[in-house]
């Protein structure tokens, strides 16, 4: 898990991967040598995968987003998630629970493309059976610090342990002074 210093690390990289290992060090209280192990650290153990940039799809003409369920014969999984990594247009992909299989996340430049990627192109792919389409119609969140959700996360358990532990003691407590005449704690 993430200690404290590892937590601010990987926000300030979050926020701004291109920062100095000066700045970077300054900001999360160290100096730039253990700064850097720390960051070396974090790669090598796979937490930060690497750098890129962020990009608006509709500053370059992407302006429809949709997100497909698709239902696939699984006999066909690995050629279909083949293809669904080979497809520039798909952004994401996660194999889901569920009545669907998989849940795609895609970018066309106006619906008559989007038209064409579900008929032509989507349903082509390797075993799908079935699609159910949905539009975007605004971004409301499209970002997520993981070095916040890491921290919530710990303090959400410390929080149910604490629950569990005052619930546990109240319980003896009062199995305490309800049963003792069968305990024999306070005399015949």
């Amino acid at each position: 898990m993430l200690d404290a210093v590892d937590r601010k690390i990987v926000a300030a990289l979050e926020r701004d991967a291109r920062t100095s290992f000066a700045v970077l060090a300054d900001e999360v209280g160290l100096s730039k040598t253990p700064c850097w192990k720390r960051v070396k650290a974090l790669e090598d153990a796979g937490i930060i995968r690497g750098y890129s940039t962020r990009v608006d799809p509709a500053k370059l003409g992407f302006g429809i987003e949709a997100f497909i369920q698709v239902s696939i014969d699984f006999e066909l999984s690995e050629a279909f998630e083949a293809a669904v990594q080979a497809h520039p247009l798909i952004r994401r992909c996660h194999a889901t629970t569920g009545e669907a299989d998989y849940l795609l996340q895609i970018v066309t430049v106006d619906m008559m493309a989007l038209d064409r990627m579900l008929r032509v192109e989507l349903s082509r792919l390797p075993g799908v059976r079935r699609t159910i389409t949905s539009m975007a119609m605004r971004e409301i969140k499209d970002d997520i610090s993981f070095a916040n959700a890491v921290g919530h996360a710990q303090q959400s358990a410390k929080s149910r342990l604490k629950r569990l532990f005052r619930n546990s003691l109240w319980r003896v407590i009062w199995w305490w002074f309800r049963e003792p005449a069968r305990s024999g704690r306070f005399g015949p």
